[in-house]
């Protein structure tokens, strides 16, 4: 800012925050007055206090003291007195309004839940695309079950019970074979000189662990 427009500024701070102070109408500092007029009338700090001083000193605002700070507010002399009659219907007017906001925030309320939910919806193209893709799964699906219909090499639930009970006594009788044959070479190899390793070499036996085997589970 300019010093012309600095002092300008200046000259016209008591009749801008008489102005405010009237029109709100309730007390302030002078911290929060220069706050709320700085951005519009580009009032300093220093130019509101001096305002809200003189001001107070020619009584067209009213000045009290709390401890530290300093409160201002317009001379309630200024304005009208309001009868009884006037207060309530002021009272009417304010629970009018009261219900009106209401009423209207429950609206955008309605309104931010429908837009979330247009929002997260699919466009009529997006629709159209996933509906053809729908489609063509659904044939690829009708296909493939026409396909395992027409089959005739289809397992019955009793050959696969059937196939299961073999293989159950297959994996016991392996177990059994190997449990029997581990249990025989123990006792040979207790009056072996040399290693397992070694014996198994010169016998000529093979180990389900040397074709990297292991036993299923049952």
């Amino acid at each position: 800012m300019s010093k012309n427009r600095a002092e300008l500024a200046a000259g016209e701070a008591p009749g801008v925050v008489l102005s405010y102070l009237q029109e709100q109408n309730r007390p302030y500092s002078a911290q929060d007055v220069f706050g709320n007029l700085q951005r519009d009338h580009g009032l300093g700090k220093a130019a509101v206090v001096k305002a809200l001083e003189q001001l107070a000193q020619q009584g067209k605002i009213k000045e009290k003291v709390y401890g530290k700070q300093k409160i201002y507010f317009a001379d309630q002399d200024a304005f009208d007195t309001l009868s009884d009659t006037d207060l309530k219907g002021l009272d009417d007017e304010i629970l009018s309004l009261t219900s009106k906001v209401q009423s209207i925030q429950q609206s955008c309320r309605h309104m931010e839940v429908e837009l979330k939910e247009l929002t997260n919806s699919l466009t009529t193209p997006e629709m159209c695309k996933e509906i053809e893709e729908l489609k063509k799964q659904c044939a690829s699906y009708t296909e493939r079950l026409s396909k395992i219909k027409a089959a005739t090499n289809h397992v019955t639930p009793e050959e696969k019970e059937k196939v299961y009970q073999e293989r159950q006594k297959y994996h016991r009788e392996w177990r059994k074979r190997k449990r029997m044959a581990t249990e025989l070479f123990d006792a040979i190899l207790e009056g072996y000189p040399k290693s397992k390793k070694q014996f198994f070499e010169e016998v000529g036996i093979e180990t389900d662990e040397d074709h990297n085997i292991t036993l299923p589970d049952p």
